[in-house]
């Protein structure tokens, strides 16, 4: 049944692709490819139904939380989980399997999550705002054992020109669950939804980390590189070396410290919406089901592009999370009449939903198939490590600017955004 299934979503009708992976592995593809894609599959649900940019930030709000903790959860929850993986990524070279660190990380995240719905039940205002906080740290430092290992495993398991196709597929069939979610919710809503349905919400978000966590334990993974005693004892910062010795790799971080604009506007979007439309919960569900139409519709097509150039993906989905900021900035300036409208703040998170995919998908398949081994670890590790201090840096500023005007953040990330799309026009192809 895999062998058939895999064959026709990837359209694949003679010899078994296996490019990129050992023989052994090769044998095992179709039955992993399923594992690795239900898993993600709940994660990508667990994201979206306790996802800082619209629930989080909508449970904060909801709380009373102040606007600068609010500000402030998109990039910590980003940057926690990567910042870490400077340090944990000496102890992942020196195991030869990995997808064990996955399964301990996600199990990590289902406890973080939880408690969560525990803090929105029982604490208010400021207090449940630093809560919250505390939890999302913890979240992303767990989600950084998931992340640095999650990589290698998909590039011992899955060959090139099927990785792409498998996040799209993923995103996907995650947005179909996460649609109904947010129809759910917008039903929901009818009846005045209370904290207590926010928080259960919350509590079925954490469990999609514990199915994940025992899905993937029954992926076939086969021992990989690993790096020697001696060479774990070297300083962890030597690897920023990288940054100057490799110029395809600086290049990337660079392009991908632009690309930020995609995620961290996404809040700012529901802030706005709060602020000129109301707070009633049906449009947290539009929010959702935006989010979720938008990963179905996108995804597969993304994934199929970045297969064929990844590096064009990111340039052009960031292009148009850019200029639909933009458009965004210019309505709530100067156009009043349209600003005030329930359709407007939906429709606009859709767009950048659709966006936001292509970025992700774009950056994540470049990585994946820009290096092997230990040097893909080396790769993911210090580029996140080093996007997640810009995210600290670029965060703060963010929160302080969001207590001026909401819609002046979203112009000026939009504007670095422009500049993002074309750093990565110019990288080099690395699907061939």
């Amino acid at each position: 049944m895999f062998e058939k299934l895999y064959r026709y979503l990837n359209d694949e009708k003679k010899e078994r692709v296996c490019t990129d992976i050992s023989e052994k592995a090769c044998e095992h593809v179709p039955r992993n490819y399923f594992l690795i894609l239900i898993s993600s599959v709940f994660i990508k649900l667990g994201d979206t139904l306790s996802n800082p940019k619209t629930v989080l930030t909508w449970l904060m709000s909801y709380v009373s939380a102040p606007v600068y903790l609010i500000s402030l959860i998109v990039p910590i929850r980003e940057s926690g989980s990567m910042v870490p993986q400077i340090l944990l990524s000496t102890y992942v070279n020196r195991q030869a399997i990995r997808k064990w660190i996955w399964v301990v990380g996600a199990l990590l995240q289902f406890i973080a999550i939880a408690s969560i719905g525990f803090i929105t039940l029982y604490f208010e205002g400021t207090t449940a705002g630093w809560l919250i906080i505390a939890a999302v740290v913890i979240f992303s430092i767990s989600r950084s054992l998931s992340s640095l290992s999650s990589k290698d495993v998909t590039g011992k398991s899955i060959p090139k020109t099927r990785r792409g196709r498998l996040k799209g597929y993923t995103v996907s069939v995650s947005g179909v669950l996460v649609l109904a979610t947010g129809l759910y919710i917008l039903y929901t809503s009818k009846s005045d939804a209370d904290i207590w349905f926010y928080s259960w919400l919350i509590f079925l978000a954490a469990t999609t980390w514990l199915i994940a966590a025992i899905v993937y334990a029954k992926i076939k993974e086969f021992p990989g590189e690993v790096e020697t005693e001696k060479e774990a004892t070297k300083s962890i910062f030597s690897k920023f070396s990288l940054l100057k010795t490799d110029t395809q790799f600086r290049n990337f971080v660079i392009a991908r410290s632009l690309l930020l604009c995609s995620a961290l506007t996404a809040p700012y979007y529901v802030l706005l919406a709060q602020k000129y439309v109301g707070k009633e919960s049906y449009l947290l569900g539009l929010f959702i089901i935006a989010k979720g139409i938008a990963s179905i519709v996108s995804s597969p097509t993304w994934g199929k592009l970045a297969d064929k150039s990844s590096k064009n993906v990111m340039a052009f989905a960031v292009f148009i999370a850019s200029i639909l900021g933009i458009i965004i900035f210019c309505v709530v300036s100067y156009a009043e009449t349209f600003r005030d409208t329930n359709w407007l703040y939906p429709i606009a998170f859709f767009i950048l939903g659709i966006a936001h995919e292509g970025v992700r998908m774009g950056r994540k398949t470049y990585v994946v198939d820009m290096a092997t081994g230990n040097d893909r670890t080396n790769y993911v590790s210090v580029s996140n490590t080093l996007i997640g201090l810009i995210l600290l840096v670029t965060g703060g500023l963010s929160a302080l600017v969001s207590l001026i005007s909401i819609e002046g953040v979203i112009l000026v990330l939009s504007v670095f955004g422009i500049l993002g799309a074309y750093k990565s026009y110019q990288l080099p192809n690395v699907e061939k």
